[in-house]
């Protein structure tokens, strides 16, 4: 990161052509370099945001009373991805050590909240209802701490019913559960419907969160898949 206020400072130099320049070139550098540093660490690089996201992960495969080795995996197989094998292994320690202690969860998620933007929040909403998935089903113990999570984190309650609708059995066996999908009631207009797609598109485009790391993308795309899978079935029962 130096070489960024080494190339401001020559330029401030060449600008001003004075040690003034020198000076205020140093300067711009180290708040690029700040700037650059706190991009990185939004989610692929912080220790701290990695703690606060494997205490969810703890409280989520705890909720119903019993950790699965379905859920290890998954939880595994996304900090393996998002952090690499050091990260994974100091996530896997961490949930190791909640798992015999009590979770603050709204602090957790107040973290979070303040740490990322919405459409990373609601991305991290996806990653802990595929936690609570990942042994065939969403109980209802799981079901109640994802939704706190989500209003603590601060997820809008559309997206989360939404992201319930990809995941949750009950939602799943209803007819409508593509409604549920793009957030919209089965008696909502044509142009409703288009309006409501188009939305739900650009909050969960693969594109908007592609600088959180590939396993983030790769989920999203997952997520964004569902959601043409929802208008497509609409479209059709329809006749659009």
């Amino acid at each position: 990161m130096v070489v960024i206020r080494l190339i401001f400072a020559v330029a401030g130099y060449l600008i001003l052509d004075s040690w003034r320049g020198i000076m205020a070139g140093l300067f711009v550098g180290w708040l690029i370099e700040k700037l650059i540093t706190a991009i990185i660490g939004i989610f692929t690089g912080s220790p701290n945001l990695l703690r606060h996201l494997a205490a969810l992960a703890a409280a989520i495969m705890k909720a119903d009373g019993k950790i699965t080795q379905n859920e290890w995996l998954y939880v595994r197989a996304f900090f393996q991805e998002q952090f690499g094998e050091e990260g994974r292994e100091e996530a896997m320690t961490i949930i190791r050590e909640w798992n015999k202690r009590t979770i603050d969860v709204q602090e957790v998620c107040l973290f979070v909240r303040k740490s990322l933007n919405p459409k990373a929040r609601a991305q991290v909403l996806f990653f802990l209802f595929g936690v609570a998935k990942a042994d065939g089903n969403v109980c209802a113990e799981e079901l109640a701490l994802l939704k706190y999570i989500s209003q603590t984190m601060g997820v809008d309650e559309r997206v989360f019913n939404s992201i319930k609708a990809m995941f949750y059995e009950e939602e799943k066996d209803e007819v409508n559960s593509a409604y549920a999908i793009l957030g919209v009631s089965p008696s909502a207009s044509n142009e409703e419907i288009k309006k409501a797609y188009r939305r739900a598109a650009r909050e969960h485009h693969p594109d908007t969160v592609g600088y959180l790391g590939e396993y983030v993308r790769r989920s999203a795309e997952e997520k964004f898949k569902i959601i043409n899978a929802a208008y497509e079935k609409i479209k059709n029962e329809r006749n659009l």
